[in-house]
């Protein structure tokens, strides 16, 4: 009996899986509760046990996906970090993105790094590494360290890391821990982005953990990593960038598990995000180049997914600059009006019944305010942060009535950013509600805030709609539209096409006209409500699979846990061969064959302890070796070969 559980950003699933018999037995969901998540992970594991009959002792695996890590990086609600980059220039920061990666964080740029073959270029100033750290530690929660050619050398990434660790304690993300690929801005990026996840995975592990062990389950945990892999929740707690795009491979994985299909593109839309991407010959295709989230270009292994801000929470805005009702869907999820309403019904309904009497109607209207833990973000803030939170005189509050003022409207988005506060808000839920598509939350709530979002004015001062329903009708044919246009880019790009070519007149027509393109299939709990309409606009058969709704939870129980290490050997001249072990100075050799015999040697006990410690000590190993020579007169020369182990298995189960 094996416990899946998927905790995405509007709920958290779970399954109890028989092994044996390769089924469903029960599956539960429960809203994720962003400000405790042990709330909504804890009910849907007491709701998933008791609706199988399973004992918690029977449960011998436990295996977690997520969109946490992914929704954090689409809604830019990481932590504060500082980069500390070796060895490169100032322009680094315009390369790979890595300015954008780092926002408003510090970064610290030092002389050192090493040359390709590993020998140092300039040495490593150990105290101007920690003046510079003591000026920065307070403003930051965690450091990534990237140094030119760390993973030919990585003795200067190891030495800034006992610095910054002997100085404050915090976690530290080393870029060749990360990948042993070159680029040095592109693991720049992706080590700040790990350092960025660390205390939110952290977090999630730990509550997990938690729920588990108080109702008696003593099975291991395994987390899903981005290429839908399996590792142990110990394993991935210092590598959390690898869980970015976990609930979509997971998906994927339970998609090909669910339908039976070997070749489709696979849709599965949340609350907050669509993901998208392509199955073939029943495995998930895995991107050659790494994860791409939130804009972010990663070097991290991981299903080849085109993730947009798409869901059934996304916030329904209308363009001011348009002439014409023109909606613009997502990409910040906020709380639907409709379920709102389910917790707190006088509030809701007595601020949607004010505002449609209402003579004109503003920009907030339709929109509250949200502070779990009211009290202690109170006391935790200063200054105008706790003024915007005092005004809301409580845990859930009209936006109109406590943000009277520009400097308010700015504060409230800063907090929002940062987790502090959540916004309610039309969303196409809401939507579907109007429409009857869905009937879980409060459709009257729904209705209002439709009819309240069709008085808002174009650029014109026209009206959006003549009523609730039509602007409803609006908000899902937009969702549809654009989650049509998300496939078909998706497909476009499978085939060696840009992505943008779904914005050329041509395509856009065939939209229009609904001309034949594609075979889809749809995954997630809201997709029976709104694939169905993609494909028609595709003109396409939609498959939605039994257990669609909880497809990410089936996934984290049948995949295997996978790895992958390479060496490289690389000639500085001719008859020295250099081995780059991971983490080590280069071993020297003159002759090829004992310098290959000491490389997989090295690969061997690296990854033997490394599937050990990822929750699989059994396991098959598979041997790859790329050579890369150059032709003298006839004569091959060795340039650099690159020797890569593969090893693969099933999580080691409870005793």
């Amino acid at each position: 009996m094996l416990l899946g559980i998927d905790t995405g950003g509007t709920y958290t699933d779970a399954v109890v899986y028989d092994e044996v018999a390769g089924v469903v037995l029960a599956k539960a969901k429960s809203p994720t509760t962003h400000h405790d998540l042990a709330i909504g992970i804890c009910a849907a594991i007491d709701a998933v046990l008791r609706a199988a009959a399973v004992q918690p002792q029977r449960i011998e695996l436990v295996s977690l996906s997520t969109t946490l890590a992914t929704n954090a990086l689409v809604e830019g609600k990481g932590r504060s970090v500082c980069a500390v980059i070796i060895g490169f220039d100032g322009d680094v920061l315009e390369r790979a993105g890595l300015g954008e990666a780092l926002g408003n964080d510090p970064v610290i740029i030092l002389p050192g790094g090493h040359d390709p073959h590993g020998s140092a270029i300039a040495p490593f100033d150990v105290d101007r590494l920690a003046g510079e750290i003591e000026a920065v530690a307070q403003r930051v929660e965690a450091f990534a360290v990237t140094a030119q050619f760390s993973v030919r050398n990585p003795e200067h990434e190891l030495a800034a890391a006992e610095v910054i660790r002997t100085l404050t304690g915090k976690p530290v993300t080393l870029s060749h821990h990360l990948s042993a690929r070159l680029n040095g801005p592109k693991r720049a990026v992706t080590a700040v982005l790990n350092a960025r996840l660390i205390s939110i995975i952290d977090g999630l592990v730990r509550t997990t953990e938690s729920a588990l062990v108080d109702r008696g389950v003593r099975a291991p945990l395994m987390v899903v990593r981005g290429d839908g892999s399996l590792v142990s929740a110990a394993f991935v707690r210092e590598r959390p960038i690898e869980t970015i795009l976990s609930g979509p491979a997971a998906s994927l994985v339970g998609a090909a598990h669910l339908t039976g299909l070997t070749d489709a593109v696979i849709a599965d839309i949340g609350g907050t995000t669509t993901d998208i991407a392509v199955l073939r010959d029943g495995v998930p295709i895995v991107s050659a180049d790494g994860a791409t989230v939130g804009g972010h270009q990663t070097m991290v292994s991981a299903v080849a997914m085109h993730t947009h801000g798409l869901g059934g929470d996304s916030h329904v805005r209308h363009d001011e600059r348009a002439a014409g009702a023109v909606l613009l869907v997502g990409p910040r999820r906020v709380v639907p009006i409709c379920q709102l309403a389910m917790q707190e019904p006088a509030l809701v309904h007595a601020m949607l019944d004010q505002q449609l009497t209402g003579q004109m109607p503003g920009d907030l209207d339709g929109m509250l305010l949200i502070a779990e833990h009211y009290e202690q973000q109170l006391a935790a803030l200063a200054g105008v942060e706790h003024a915007v939170l005092a005004a809301m005189g409580g845990r859930v509050a009209v936006a109109a009535t406590a943000l009277s003022t520009m400097q308010q409207r700015r504060v409230m988005e800063r907090l929002v950013q940062r987790g502090a506060l959540q916004l309610a808000a039309f969303t196409p839920t809401d939507a579907a509600h109007v429409l009857g598509l869905q009937a879980n939350y409060d459709a009257v709530a729904a209705t209002k805030a439709a009819e309240l979002f069709a008085r808002k004015r174009d650029r014109l001062g026209k009206a959006l709609a003549a009523n609730g329903t039509e602007v409803a009708q609006l908000a899902i044919d937009t969702l549809v539209r654009r989650s049509a246009e998300a496939v078909l880019a998706a497909a476009f790009v499978h085939d060696g096409l840009p992505a943008d070519i779904v914005r050329q007149p041509v395509v856009q027509a065939a939209l229009d006209r609904r001309y034949s393109v594609l075979t889809v299939s749809g995954l997630g709990a809201s997709a029976a409500a709104y694939y169905p309409m993609v494909a028609a606009l595709l003109g396409v058969e939609p498959l939605v699979p039994a257990h669609a709704d909880v497809a990410n939870a089936v996934g984290a129980v049948v995949g295997r846990v996978r790895l992958a290490h390479e060496c490289v050997i690389s000639a500085p001249q001719q008859g020295q061969y250099l081995v780059h072990v991971a983490g080590e100075v280069p071993a020297m050799f003159t002759d090829l064959v004992a310098a290959t015999s000491f490389a997989r040697q090295h690969l061997l006990a690296a990854i033997a302890g490394d599937m050990v410690a990822a929750g699989a000590p059994v396991f098959e190993t598979n041997e790859h070796w790329h050579e890369q020579t150059v032709d003298l007169g006839g004569l091959q020369l060795f340039v650099e070969g690159v020797l890569t182990l593969s090893a693969s298995g099933r999580p080691e189960l409870a005793r």
